[in-house]
C-alpha cells in the first residue's frame, strides 16, 4: 500500500508539471505564429490541426510530454498496486500541482473559491486513502477487453471530431473526454495480460494493449486542445473528473475493489468529495469573457 501511494503521488507531480509546460508551450506557439492568416483556427473557432502540431514541438511541450511519459509508468504501476479508485484519485491531484505551478509560470491569480476547492479535494484525498482497502483481481473475460478497446476507439474518435466542431467553448468537453481516456489507460493496465508474470506473446494477443495506444494518444491530444483554448486549471479539473469517476466505478463494481471493512461509506463520502471539488475548480477555473476572446484570437 505504501509503494503504491508513493508511485501514485510521484505519477501526480509528473503530471502535474507536465500539464503546466505544456500550457506554457501551447501558449507561446499561439503568441508567435497569432494573426489572422495564420491558420492557426478551424472554421468554429478552434484550433487547428497545424496550430497543434505547432504548439508540441514546443521545448516545453516536449518537456512536459516527457514528463507525462514517466507519470504514465508510474500511474500504471499505482493501477497494478491500488483499488483503482485510490490511485486513479491521487493521480489526479496533480490538478493541485498544476493550479499552484500555474500561478508561477502562466502567472495566473487564484481565486478564494478556487482555493478552497482545491483544500476540497486534498481533504477527499485524505479521506480515500484513509478508507482504501484491498485491490481486487484483474484476471477478466477477453471480450471484455475487446470491449474496452472499441468504446475506447469511439469515445477518442468521436470526442475529437465533435471538440472540433464546437470550437473555441469545447476546453471543458476536451478535458473531460482525455480524462475519460487516461481512465480508460488505467483500467487497460490493470487488466492487462501478460504483465504480471511478465509474458510478452500473451500480452501482445491482449486488446488492453492497444486500448493503450488509442486512449493513451486520445486522450494526449484532447489535453493539448484544452489547454490551447481553455483555463489550465478548469481543464484539468475537468481531466480530474473523468480520469477519477469512471475508472474508479469499474473497479468497484467489476474489477472488486473494496474499501476496509466499515469504512465503505468514508471511501464513498472523500471519492465524491474528490470529484465535486475538481468540479468546483473547473467551473471557477473558465476563464473570463475577454480572456476567452484573447485565446480565440491567439489560436
Amino acid at each position: 500500500m505504501i509503494i503504491g501511494l508513493v508511485t501514485a503521488v510521484a505519477a501526480s507531480a509528473c503530471y502535474g508539471t507536465g500539464s503546466v509546460l505544456q500550457a506554457v508551450g501551447s501558449r507561446r506557439s499561439a503568441r508567435q505564429h497569432s494573426g489572422p492568416a495564420s491558420g492557426n483556427t478551424t472554421e468554429h473557432g478552434g484550433p487547428s490541426l497545424s496550430s497543434t502540431a505547432r504548439a508540441i514541438v514546443t521545448w516545453e511541450f516536449l518537456l512536459g510530454s516527457v514528463l507525462d511519459f514517466v507519470g504514465f509508468g508510474l500511474g500504471a504501476l499505482a493501477a497494478r498496486l491500488l483499488p483503482l479508485f485510490l490511485s486513479q484519485t491521487v493521480i489526479s491531484a496533480n490538478l493541485v500541482i498544476t493550479a499552484v505551478l500555474s500561478t508561477k509560470m502562466l502567472g495566473i491569480r487564484l481565486t478564494r473559491p478556487e482555493w478552497a476547492s482545491i483544500g476540497v479535494v486534498c481533504s477527499a484525498l485524505v479521506l480515500l486513502a484513509g478508507a482504501a482497502g484491498h485491490e481486487g483481481h484483474p484476471q477478466t473475460p477477453i471480450t471484455t477487453h475487446w470491449w474496452l478497446l472499441g468504446l475506447s476507439a469511439l469515445l477518442m474518435g468521436g470526442g475529437i471530431l465533435l471538440v472540433r466542431r464546437i470550437g473555441a467553448r469545447a476546453a471543458i468537453l476536451a478535458g473531460l473526454l482525455s480524462g475519460l481516456g487516461f481512465g480508460a489507460v488505467g483500467v487497460a493496465v490493470r487488466i492487462l495480460n501478460g504483465a504480471a508474470p511478465f509474458d510478452f506473446p500473451r500480452m501482445l494477443a491482449d486488446p488492453a494493449l492497444y486500448t493503450l495506444a488509442v486512449a493513451g494518444i486520445g486522450g494526449m491530444y484532447l489535453h493539448t486542445i484544452a489547454l490551447q483554448i481553455g483555463s489550465v486549471n478548469g481543464a484539468t479539473a475537468a481531466l480530474v473528473v473523468g480520469e477519477t469517476v469512471v475508472p474508479g466505478a469499474l473497479g468497484v463494481l467489476w474489477l472488486g475493489d473494496a474499501s476496509r471493512p466499515g469504512l465503505g461509506w468514508l471511501a464513498v463520502f472523500g471519492f465524491v468529495l474528490a470529484v465535486a471539488g475538481a468540479v468546483a475548480v473547473a467551473w471557477f477555473g473558465e476563464p473570463e469573457p475577454h480572456e476567452r476572446e484573447e485565446a480565440e484570437g491567439a489560436i
